[in-house]
């Protein structure tokens, strides 16, 4: 596991040079904040969590398979990622943040454009 990252994925960084592209500013991973965002647009005050599939246990997705070796100690440890999902989550809108969650999934060629296209969408809806 010393090999995954959780820094520049293939799919932050389609999002972020899409935001750049699209004349939006932001900070990354700040480490202050709840859960330490993909990206924060603090400007809007809006934060971007760029969720993998399994890491975040995305239910109905076929990139979200348990694995079949070690099954109760990857259940914990998927379990243990979306309860701290679910606070961050909470402490972030009661604190008055906008979220928005993008799955791995949502990135993949055949929905990139509409996922795109939602995403601008929603900021420009925060931004009004």
């Amino acid at each position: 596991m010393s090999r995954i990252r959780s820094k520049d994925t293939k799919p932050e960084m389609l999002v972020r040079r899409f935001l750049h592209k699209n004349g939006f500013r932001y900070r990354l991973h700040v480490k202050n904040m709840p859960g330490k965002p993909d990206i924060v647009l603090p400007k809007y005050k809006t934060v971007i969590f760029i969720h993998g599939c399994f890491w975040h246990g995305h239910e109905g997705c076929k990139y979200y398979v348990v694995p079949k070796t070690r099954t109760e100690w990857w259940l914990n440890k998927i379990g243990g990622n979306i309860n701290k999902d679910a606070e961050s989550e909470m402490i972030l809108k009661t604190s008055g943040w906008n979220i928005i969650k993008i799955w791995e999934c949502e990135l993949k060629k055949s929905s990139l454009e509409e996922t795109l296209a939602n995403l601008l969408n929603s900021l420009y809806k925060i931004t009004q």
